[in-house]
């Protein structure tokens, strides 16, 4: 029994080097115009601060009056400037093509231009959405959709009312009025 070798465990912890295989990702930076951001991050990080930033006007105008909704409409400028330079990166431009984003209906490019696959002059490539980015960003168009929905239902029904009052009020004035 000398020539006897150690038994081996089946159920033991490989022992090989695994070297890191792993993609290499650019962190989300919100407030910065360095870096790239993917379409779904862009939309649902852009319409979040957007809403938060009106909420935060709506209560700084109780305190400011008109100047807090100032600082607010200004905050939102800023911001969605600079996630909409860290898209401009993302899709391998440059960031002048933010400017875009003062021309009513041709700033949604940048919810359908498909960014960069890998790494490009402006950094490495953007991380995977999570489950709660994509929620948010599939919630935009449903939002979009109910408030076009309620804007051109609310005034009709306002008139449907209006319409059923006076159709109300007529019996009654034709039933009061004097026969001859």
């Amino acid at each position: 029994m000398a020539n006897a070798t150690p038994a081996v465990n089946p159920y033991a912890k490989p022992n090989a080097a695994v070297a890191e295989a792993g993609e290499q990702y650019q962190d989300v930076k919100v407030f910065s115009t360095s870096g790239r951001i993917g379409r779904v991050r862009y939309i649902a990080y852009g319409m979040g601060l957007y809403f938060l930033f009106a909420i935060l006007g709506a209560l700084l105008s109780i305190v400011l009056g008109n100047a807090g909704m100032v600082i607010a409409w200004i905050a939102i400028m800023v911001v969605g400037f600079m996630l909409t330079i860290q898209r401009c990166h993302d899709f391998n431009t440059t960031g002048w093509l933010s400017l875009l984003l003062l021309v009513p209906l041709v700033n949604l490019i940048f919810w359908f231009i498909p960014g960069t696959d890998g790494e490009n002059n402006y950094g490495a490539k953007t991380p995977p959405n999570g489950v709660g980015v994509i929620i948010a960003a599939c919630i935009v168009p449903v939002i979009a959709i109910v408030g076009i929905l309620a804007a051109i239902a609310l005034p009709a029904y306002q008139q449907y009312v209006q319409r059923a009052k006076q159709m109300q009020t007529q019996p009654q004035q034709q039933q009061q009025a004097p026969k001859r």
